[in-house]
């Protein structure tokens, strides 16, 4: 380290950022941090802006680990590293440039990391010598350390043990890396798992203290958790009781032990998790280096932690002997290390068998510095630091070991010669692969799918790999949307500058000031990759690629990825995000089954009855406030413009029967009898939507179903999961009531186009004055679905079959030409907007109904998260999967061939837990044709034609030893073998093309060559056989 002095800078100030802002710890700004919040929570982010930071060391894992924090928000930031820049820290430093070589790198690094996020200061730590005064460690809650020789580590470790800092060291050499917590003692886990509490309805509680929940639902608890109870009638000592330790007796019955003296147990009650506080103990790490506890990264490499453990420790020795780390490949350098390895178990009494291989590349890769690396454990290392603030999920306890051997090339030579530095910025990468890897990678093709979260971090390392920067290489990446307030928190690439701007060119234009070699060989697209955009993603698109890798957000666009990697035989690289939890996946042709090979369970339903009428929890009443939301303000408008442009929408509706009354009532109101003309119109007509939902209905069902009914068994009928509601009468000084009269007002008011901006309260009051709303009386006709399980008296499929009503409501409505040139607005939902009512509205109306049914209310950030079915996220996941991700790409890059070299990766940082495994093979089927037995690749295989005719076809087919039974395209069904005899005859002299283009009856686009055929076999046996599609050449 040299001996510069540094002043302490704090560099928010360059960004002219308000003052008010800056070190905010009262005030989260829900726009920027909406999507961490759904992980993380309002209480611990609230102990992380009260937390500074230190980090020492900005080389590629240290910028990482500053660029999460930076992002998740603490209170301050501090960076240390007065060390100059080396061209070989452009290998993974992200934020360093050519210009910056020679310069502190404290002091270049520091003004890029602020720029990510205008609420975390960043200072740089004013020190001569790290390890001198250790006194200047007690103003931060956190100290990281990354590859921080050991005897450093055992110093600072020590002081902040006892000082009671938190200490967090990592540490990585070429593909092997690891990392150190020391938490201290007694240290509160506050959330362990990060799940949401699990809660239910209560159906029976015996003496015994046997706890039965509701029609045989699983409870969802595991032994140890805690519960509490409310609602309970005839044990009432356990509503509200201090939480009980939960003993599992079965997926539907669970044990609280004594419950004597509590009474005998009548009927409801909800029973509740309660998150208890977990005390943990650390070791420091002077005590922990001689007695490891290791979390285990991979159960394939279980014996690894221990030779790592020892070999890090070797690596150190040599380090602190030779003032320097082993050179690349040099087998003399190597053989110390691995000798210090031995003697340091055989002194420590430590029984270890050594595998020198692994030992041996250890010492070859020391001075590699790989960003996947960087990214995997700066993403957990930052989040081990905001677990260590924050409280919040289960820390690493204390050091886990990672290596990823496998990424290795064995088709490109490594030599000490081939790995030795070039004086170029990818000398850490070369010196790991060498110098034919290097090129390789530079002269791939690669796709990337998306520029959010995963694609800004996937680019980032493709930028510090040099991927696609060689004289054939090049990056085209796609992206629909543009930049939100929301995607700074994580979307890394961008600032609020961008704002607005479209992300494939943000993106693309940040990497490339990352590494100027990119430019000329990155290529920005903003469309879609669907079926709409096969004439921009045409054949001649995907034959151009190497590869593929995905960074999308949704079920629908990666399978329609997936199929065109199949169809065009190219690897994809798959991966996914859930806040903590994180996946990754490997497709590779001919090897692996792909994507859509499986399915992920269906997303949660409502039954429309329990939401109609019988909610029992806050879930419900925001899915039936989300679609009265939709009925309201987007549909009706929707259905009225429909009447006023389509001559013929009327007897079209009539005609399919089922809705025919409501829709005819809906234009009615719509456009004539409640259609407004003024903001007053406006606020009487939500008021009156008010009465309708929350009094009428609630008094009508009541009427249907009083509250002392029975049902056919003899048992209450409002009991268990059906909770007895209660009208609400309207009170303009109740927040939720008004906040509901002005959002329904504005919605309104929107779809009119009738301006209500600067409107207050007392104008909402005045517009109220004159409305009377008339009394309700409950009508004996109308009939309600009492259960799930009946029939629905009210379904659409039971057509209205009064005509002279239908009649009535039709000669009522306007004609269209007399409001020609009127339109509605229907309202695009739209989550993320603070100002458009839309969240306000749907936070209201659910709250109202919970009002009625006693159920516990949602604020507006819950609203929010499950009615826009918001995906959590964190920076610190995405960085760390897509390490794992380039991983992979390394072994697809070098043509490896063999599954139990790839990893398909699961992670959860909360619990942490890591799993790997090696990627699913594709499917075969096998049949016996005319020379024996025949293997087909159920994914990747394919009958390849000419666009022969379908007699031809079916003879090729018999050659095979095969008969075709049935033959499709698409939706078209072109041949089958029961067809009449004249009807198959017709289509045999027809070729393939003309034949779909026939039955469809519509021509094959002008830019599609090929056309996919799924056929329908069976063998000689008369047995089906389920064979690859056919895909036929037509141009």
């Amino acid at each position: 380290m040299t001996d510069k002095k540094l002043p302490e800078v704090d560099l928010v100030t360059r960004m002219q950022v308000d003052e008010s802002v800056a070190g905010n710890t009262t005030e989260i700004d829900e726009g920027l941090y909406s999507r961490q919040l759904y992980v993380l929570g309002h209480e611990a982010m609230k102990r992380m802006g009260a937390s500074n930071v230190l980090i020492v060391g900005l080389k590629g894992l240290g910028v990482e680990i500053a660029k999460n924090i930076a992002l998740a928000g603490v209170k301050s930031l501090t960076l240390y590293d007065p060390e100059p820049v080396a061209i070989a820290d452009l290998s993974s430093q992200f934020f360093l440039r050519p210009d910056d070589v020679g310069n502190p790198r404290d002091q270049v690094t520091a003004p890029r990391v602020a720029e990510l996020n205008a609420y975390t200061p960043v200072n740089i730590h004013n020190s001569a010598s790290i390890g001198e005064n250790l006194s200047q460690f007690d103003k931060y809650e956190v100290v990281v350390l990354t590859n921080t020789p050991l005897d450093l580590q055992l110093a600072i470790g020590d002081y902040c043990h006892k000082k009671g800092i938190f200490v967090v060291s990592a540490e990585t050499y070429g593909l092997f890396g690891s990392i150190f917590c020391d938490f201290g003692e007694n240290f509160a886990v506050i959330d362990s798992t990060g799940e949401n509490p699990v809660s239910g309805i209560v159906a029976g509680i015996d003496e015994e203290g046997l706890v039965s929940a509701l029609d045989e639902t699983r409870h969802g608890l595991e032994d140890g958790d805690y519960v509490t109870f409310s609602e309970i009638e005839g044990m009432e000592g356990l509503n509200g009781c201090e939480p009980r330790k939960v003993t599992v007796k079965g997926p539907y019955t669970f044990s609280i032990g004594d419950v004597s003296g509590l009474g005998q147990y009548k009927k409801n009650g909800l029973y509740q998790q309660v998150k208890m506080p977990k005390f943990l103990n650390f070791k420091t790490i002077s005590e922990a280096i001689k007695e490891p506890e290791f979390l285990v990264s991979d159960w394939a490499k279980f014996d690894r932690p221990q030779q790592l453990h020892i070999g890090f420790q070797a690596l150190h020795a040599f380090a602190k002997a030779q003032g320097r780390l082993p050179r690349p490949m040099n087998e003399d350098d190597a053989l110390v290390v691995i000798n210090s390895a031995k003697e340091f178990a055989k002194a420590e009494g430590i029984e270890v068998e050594f595998d020198e291989k692994i030992l041996k590349e250890l010492s070859f890769q020391a001075t590699g510095n790989l960003s996947p690396m960087a990214a995997f454990f700066g993403g957990l290392t930052a989040q081990e630091v905001l677990k260590a603030v924050s409280g919040k999920f289960h820390p690493i306890k204390q050091y886990m070991y990672f290596d990823s051997l496998e990424s290795l090339p064995t088709k490109s030579a490594r030599s000490e010669e081939l790995c030795k530095p070039l004086g170029t910025r990818y000398d850490g990468q070369i010196a790991v692969f060498g110098k034919e890897f290097q090129d390789k990678i530079a002269n791939v093709k690669q796709f990337l799918v998306g520029a959010g979260a995963i694609g800004c971090e996937m680019l980032k390392n493709w930028a510090m790999i040099g991927l696609g920067t060689g004289p054939e290489g090049k990056i085209t990446v796609t992206d629909m949307d543009s930049i939100e307030k929301s995607n700074l928190n994580r979307q890394f690439l961008f600032r609020p500058k961008d704002v607005g701007q479209m992300k494939s060119d943000c993106a693309a234009h940040a990497v490339q000031a990352m590494n100027p070699d990119l430019k000329g060989h990155i290529v920005t697209l903003k469309e879609r990759v669907s079926p709409e955009t096969e004439h921009v993603f045409n054949e001649d698109f995907w034959k151009s690629l190497d590869g593929v890798t995905n960074a999308l957000d949704n079920v629908e666009a990666r399978a329609y990825v997936d199929r065109r990697c199949v169809f065009f035989h190219l690897p994809l690289l798959e991966s996914g995000t859930l806040g903590t939890k994180g996946n990754t996946q490997v497709v590779l042709p001919r090897i692996t089954e792909s994507y859509s090979s499986s399915q992920d369970p269906p997303e949660q339903s409502f039954p429309m009855c329990t939401l109609r009428s019988f909610p029992n929890r806050i879930e419900h009443t925001i899915a039936w406030a989300r679609e009265l939301f939709e009925t309201s303000f987007v549909k009706s408008a929707e259905t009225a413009n429909l009447y006023l442009t389509q001559p013929n929408y009327l007897q079209s509706t009539l005609k399919q029967g089922g809705n025919e009354k409501a829709t005819l009532e809906t234009l009615l109101n719509y456009l004539k009898d409640e259609r407004p003309l003024t903001f007053e119109d406006c606020v009487q007509w939500a008021r009156n939507l008010f009465e309708k939902e929350y009094a009428n209905k609630i008094q009508q069902l009541l009427h249907n179903f009083p509250k002392d009914s029975v049902s056919s068994a003899g048992t209450p009928f409002w009991s268990g999961p059906k909770r007895a509601p209660d009208p609400l009468k309207f009170d303009p000084e109740n927040l939720t009531h008004f906040s509901f009269l002005e959002a329904a007002t504005n919605l309104h008011a929107f779809n009119y186009n009738i301006n209500v901006k600067g409107k207050g309260k007392t104008d909402y009051l005045q517009a109220l004055d004159s409305m009377i709303i008339p009394d309700f009386s409950p009508d004996s006709n109308v009939k309600i679905q009492a259960d799930d399980k009946d029939p629905d008296p009210n379904a659409a499929s039971s057509s209205f079959d009064d005509t002279a009503e239908l009649e009535r409501l039709t000669a009522a409505l306007p004609d269209p030409k007399s409001l020609a040139g009127f339109k509605l607005t229907p309202v695009e939902f739209e989550k993320d907007d603070d100002t458009n009512y839309h969240i306000d509205f749907i936070t209201a109306a659910s709250n109202l109904r919970a009002e009625n049914y006693k159920i516990e209310q949602a604020d507006r950030h819950k609203t929010k998260f499950i009615a826009g079915k918001i995906i959590p996220a964190i920076a610190t996941t995405t960085a760390l999967v897509t390490g794992l991700v380039v991983l992979e790409l390394y072994k697809i890059i070098d043509g490896k061939d063999d599954i139990e070299q790839y990893k398909n990766g699961f992670v959860n940082l909360a619990l942490p837990f890591f799993g790997f495994s090696e990627p699913i093979a594709s499917p075969k089927v096998e049949y016996t044709g005319p020379n024996g037995k025949v293997t087909l690749d159920k994914i990747w295989d394919r009958f390849e034609m000419s666009d022969i005719t379908l007699r031809e076809l079916i003879d090729d087919f018999e050659k095979r030893g095969l008969t075709i039974s049935m033959l499709s395209s698409g939706v078209s069904l072109l041949y089958a073998a029961f067809f009449p005899a004249a009807k198959r005859k017709d289509k045999y002299g027809m070729k393939l093309s003309q034949l779909v283009e026939t039955v469809s009856k519509k021509p094959i686009p002008d830019h599609q060559k090929e056309v996919i055929f799924e056929v329908v076999t069976e063998d000689a046996a008369g047995e089906d056989v389920e064979v690859p599609y056919l895909k036929v050449k037509i141009r």
